[in-house]
């Protein structure tokens, strides 16, 4: 059977190029959002000490433990996101275009929002088992301060008391976390963006480069905000799991059941608006700068369905 012209052909070359510029993309932004993913964290962990809201939390982390603990778990943050965004855009490259050809171009395009979320969510799987561990100790880092000095120190005291099961700790509540969100994410962000692009006068091939940045910056804030909402919930029962010592023949969906309860609809929201503007924000430049890498890595543009 003759290829079909609309489907381009990748390289594994193409797939580094993809995977490097989600790691650069989604490295460089969850780094640059620490000091609010910390303020978030604890938000969640103590509602009631941190009941400031955002602003107000800043200034009381900063107030009791200096400026510096606004950077807690920058290390492990950097490098667990940066192998995330990897397998997160590389593999949506991936799953979609393998996708596209065995449902074959026109089914594909008739059922393309099944296509996206398949896509998103294989990737996702993927992902979270390379980001497990790194959030793990980014989340024990951040509630337990004196825990130890940085990635190395930390992950290797979890290791040697807790066991290597003990990264994976977190995996289902990551994983119900991360795929809703990435679904959204992706899913949200091709429509966002084909909608823009039918609204404006100028045809998507014609568009400057700037013109192609302001797009992926509004679909990536409209993609962020609904994947905040949708994800919200998980990332409360993730912050907690992490701080929660497992009881006695207690299993994790056990753990995840109980925790779920004394949250309840309410506390399982706590953050939310701090998440708001860092995941907004973060999945914006994220889409940005995947767009620019892309570009200057000389990869070939994505299907388009």
């Amino acid at each position: 059977m003759a290829a079909d012209p609309r489907i381009p052909v990748f390289s594994v070359k193409d797939y580094a190029s993809f995977a490097l510029a989600g790691a650069i993309g989604c490295g460089a932004t969850h780094g640059a959002m620490t000091p609010i993913d910390v303020v978030k964290t604890r938000i969640q962990l103590e509602p009631a000490v941190y009941n400031r809201g955002m602003i107000g939390s800043f200034k009381q982390v900063i107030a009791s433990e200096g400026a510096g603990a606004l950077l807690t778990g920058f290390g492990p943050t950097v490098l667990g996101y940066s192998m995330q965004g990897a397998f997160k855009f590389g593999g949506y490259e991936l799953f979609k275009k393998t996708f596209i050809e065995q449902l074959g171009y026109d089914t594909a395009k008739q059922y393309k929002n099944s296509v996206f979320i398949g896509s998103a969510a294989l990737a996702e799987f993927f992902a979270d088992i390379a980001l497990c561990p790194l959030e793990a100790t980014r989340i024990r880092l951040v509630s337990q301060p004196s825990f130890a000095n940085g990635l190395v120190g930390a992950f290797g005291r979890i290791l040697k008391e807790e066991g290597p099961g003990s990264f994976y700790n977190g995996f289902t509540p990551i994983l119900f976390k991360q795929i809703p969100y990435n679904i959204a994410k992706f899913l949200v962000f091709e429509r966002a963006a084909e909608a823009i692009f039918k609204a404006i006068p100028t045809p998507k091939n014609e568009l400057s480069s700037t013109g192609l940045t302001g797009v992926n910056l509004l679909a990536g804030i409209i993609a962020g905000c609904s994947a905040a909402v949708v994800s919200q919930p998980a990332d409360t029962l993730l912050s907690k799991v992490n701080k929660t010592k497992k009881a006695p023949g207690q299993s994790t969906i056990g753990l995840l059941a109980q925790l779920a309860g004394q949250l309840g609809i309410r506390g399982s929201f706590a953050g939310l608006p701090t998440r708001l503007v860092m995941v907004g924000t973060l999945t914006s430049l994220q889409f940005t700068i995947y767009g620019s890498l892309k570009g200057a890595l000389g990869c070939p543009p994505g299907v388009e369905l």
